[in-house]
């Protein structure tokens, strides 16, 4: 049988600050297990608050935080032996990362289509300019934008909702197989943000790409997730069936942020930009 596409498994990261005076502990993350199968893409949540680890566990599934104990696997291979540039390079190729802000993913002095060929020549066989341009047109046009409307541009020229679709697209252009999602629709205006929750699932049944999607959000985790976790103080409180969980929670706290939630919910369904989003059953 073959690996799993992601296997998380009891992983903990501890922070320690101070000295042996003052010292202070942080457990941010703690027995955090779940996995994502490879032949069944899925939009996979982590829901919580600020604080709850969400973040965190991102960094590790990502490999730029190493677990304090447990161990994370990607198609079967342990994060920790993926030390040489060239299993690096090869697990980014697979694995990519959008982040909550756009403007601060970009740099405001480089044209955002140079972050696209560079994308294409670090992460592809693309060894041409002309090569690398036809890669970033072919990505771009997943999200519904192409390179003719992006070459030459600034990313202060750009609304953030078309900036976070070129960091989707930056993200796609190596093809993978999973994107880490962190607050990816936060900072956008709300009648924007469901151009960017409507590509994620487009990924998800269209090109085959598993999605981590990290948010507070649940009125959008609703709308998107297959399964989710909940999370409080590093710990996974609840998890399961998306539409289960948020219909009826059974944690205390799961109970308080669908309580928090309702009248943000109100507000998704008045919105006739969000028409499309089912209201969370109650």
């Amino acid at each position: 049988m073959s690996p799993n596409l992601l296997d998380v498994e009891n992983v903990n990261k501890i922070f320690t600050r101070g000295g042996l005076v003052s010292r202070r502990v942080n457990h941010a993350v703690n027995d955090v297990s779940f996995s994502l199968a490879a032949d069944k893409p899925e939009v996979f949540t982590i829901i919580g608050e600020s604080g709850s680890g969400k973040t965190t566990l991102a960094g590790m599934i990502l490999n730029s935080v190493a677990p304090t104990s447990g161990r994370i696997l990607f198609r079967g291979k342990d994060l920790r032996e993926v030390r040489s540039r060239r299993d690096r390079l090869e697990f980014m190729s697979h694995v990519q990362a959008i982040f909550q802000n756009p403007f601060d993913a970009f740099n405001p002095l480089k044209r955002v289509d140079r972050y696209l060929f560079s994308a294409a020549q670090r992460f592809t066989e693309s060894r041409t300019s002309e090569q690398a341009a036809e890669r970033a047109d072919e990505a771009l046009r997943k999200v519904g934008l192409s390179l003719a409307e992006v070459r030459g541009r600034y990313p202060h020229e750009m609304s953030g909702g078309q900036l976070q679709r070129v960091a989707i697209a930056r993200a796609l252009v190596s093809n993978p197989s999973l994107i880490v999602a962190d607050e990816p629709v936060s900072m956008i205006d709300a009648s924007l943000r469901m151009t960017v929750i409507n590509l994620f699932k487009k990924l998800r049944d269209e090109l085959g790409v598993s999605i981590i999607y990290i948010t507070h959000d649940l009125a959008t985790a609703y709308y998107i997730s297959d399964r989710l976790i909940i999370m409080q103080k590093g710990r996974v409180v609840e998890g399961g069936e998306a539409r289960t969980v948020l219909a009826a929670p059974q944690h205390p706290y799961s109970i308080k942020l669908r309580q928090a939630v309702l009248s943000v919910d109100e507000a998704w369904r008045d919105d006739s930009s969000t028409s499309d989003m089912p209201a969370m059953a109650t």
